[in-house]
């Protein structure tokens, strides 16, 4: 039986060929990256490959780790098999892998959206025989609002929490959702502060993007100074000593799990906005018709339903067992090494 040429193993996606892992989750010799967040870029690898936006990303979360850039589209090929880096529309830098050997084509997403964000290189259909996808919303029930009302809504949502003398804190994954609201929000209604660990990344990506101005909460910061602003904050920062300072506050929180009643309520949120940094139910089915691909592999997510459903429009799908959170980014494990105060120590 010809062996596949990428397969799933306790360590991650693996490409015997060219003795290369994509995206693993234990650490090995050679390893190429779709994308920043904690589950898909890990530490101990021996070295690392991924699109050049990425680089100083993963330097800032991994630190010290031998890492290599490539362009969008550029190719290399290691022992016959060509590899290159195409646009998944996650966040700043994630990229798909598309790999080829023999006249074979894969592609691994990572993590994408269809929906240009503005700020992350928007995704590109990458013809395939066979495409590993995510399935994160990957039921009938997900189906987005365009971004751009969504940041009407947030943005009337921080107007009125000011007319009623209240500080609106936000919460948004440190990398990748945090700055997507960022980019967004309105200056003209007042100072836009931040969490910590949000700052830092922000900093690291404006060599890349165009972000409104932020002002660091620091311990000399008054309840005074947030009154009636907006504080961009990594959701691990709600209910912590930290979140004092803001009072009196309202919260929102902006992510695809917001379509689900009770979410809100279960975080314990005083407002909900629906905006992800995945694919709806419509634009995973879209992405993958267009790919061409015959042979579909779902991986984390609502997989099982999502594989279901593709067979039955009579594609050769299946699921695969990953470590891949499935979740709305990353752990914001960057957040614990900044104080309660939010100061960076």
């Amino acid at each position: 039986m010809k062996q596949p040429l990428l397969a799933f193993n306790d360590k991650g996606i693996y490409c015997a060929q060219a003795d290369v892992y994509l995206d693993p989750w234990r650490a090995v010799p050679k390893a190429i990256i779709t994308h920043g967040h904690s589950d898909h870029s890990r530490y101990g690898h021996g070295s690392y490959i991924t699109h050049h936006m990425n680089v100083p990303i993963i330097l800032h979360r991994l630190g010290n780790i031998n890492v290599s850039g490539k362009a969008w589209g550029e190719t290399f090929t290691i022992n016959g098999v060509t590899f290159s880096f195409h646009p998944a529309g996650h966040i700043i830098g994630s990229a798909q892998i598309r790999v080829e050997y023999k006249g074979e084509v894969w592609v691994f997403t990572g993590d994408y959206k269809t929906e240009d964000d503005g700020i992350s290189t928007a995704y590109e259909v990458v013809k395939c025989h066979t495409f590993i996808t995510e399935n994160t919303f990957g039921l009938p029930c997900f189906k987005w609002t365009p971004q751009a009302e969504v940041m009407n809504d947030i943005n009337n949502w921080w107007a009125q929490n000011k007319a009623d003398g209240q500080t609106s804190v936000l919460f948004g994954y440190t990398l990748g959702k945090a700055q997507r609201l960022l980019k967004y929000l309105d200056p003209s209604i007042g100072k836009i502060y931040t969490h910590g660990a949000v700052e830092n990344m922000t900093q690291i990506l404006r060599q890349m993007v165009d972000f409104p101005e932020t002002t660091l909460i620091t311990r000399e910061t008054k309840k005074e100074d947030l009154l009636g602003n907006i504080v961009l904050a990594p959701p691990s920062a709600h209910g912590t000593p930290w979140i004092r300072k803001m009072t009196p506050y309202v919260t929102g929180a902006a992510s695809g799990w917001m379509a689900f009643r009770g979410a809100r309520r279960r975080r314990a949120i005083d407002r909900g906005f629906v905006l992800s940094d995945h694919c709806d139910w419509a634009g995973l089915l879209e992405s993958i018709q267009a790919t061409g691909a015959e042979k579909i592999i779902c991986t984390h997510g609502y997989s099982d339903i999502f594989s279901t459903y593709l067979r039955e429009l009579g594609y050769d799908a299946r699921t695969e067992h990953t470590q891949y959170e499935g979740d709305e980014g990353e752990s914001d494990k960057e957040a614990e090494t900044v104080s309660e105060e939010g100061d960076v120590v």
